[in-house]
């Protein structure tokens, strides 16, 4: 085993849902290019919660609600630039976002209908959260297959 550790970069992301039924989306400013949902890096002594509503305001100006934890995405290869995990939150939100930070753009997309462009696996992450607003089932595992 090795004295220098390497471990997955964590992570939050969040659905943000609106009154209507559509959710928010921001388009980054920072490679990777691209659509994603408000979320980023989780700070030191910060938990998980507390990084999301940061990044949510941090990013769209809207002061969110966490309803729920919904799933954690850990692929080696959601994320181009390193090995993240994110834990995922479904949010409500009252108002209209506005982009800041790392966002250049925010948008309000119906889930159904979402933008070519988007970054990570955050198309995945949308389908799955449809699928589970349909169902009320959770989980999808990806396990890797063996040789």
């Amino acid at each position: 085993m090795s004295n220098n550790p390497r471990n997955p970069y964590p992570t939050v992301d969040v659905i943000i849902e609106l009154e209507n039924g559509k959710i928010v989306l921001i388009k980054r400013k920072n490679p990777p290019p691209g659509w994603a949902l408000p979320g980023g890096f989780v700070d030191y002594g910060e938990s998980v919660e507390q990084a999301a509503v940061r990044e949510a305001l941090e990013e769209t100006c809207l002061k969110i609600d966490l309803i729920e934890q919904f799933h954690t995405y850990s692929s080696p290869e959601r994320d181009p630039r390193q090995h993240t995990l994110s834990v995922v939150f479904i949010a409500r939100a009252p108002g209209q976002p506005r982009a800041a930070d790392d966002a250049a753009e925010t948008a309000i997309f119906d889930p159904h209908s979402l933008p070519d462009e988007m970054a990570f696996d955050h198309r995945q992450i949308i389908a799955d959260y449809l699928s589970y607003k349909e169902t009320g089932r959770k989980g999808r595992f990806t396990l890797p297959r063996e040789e």
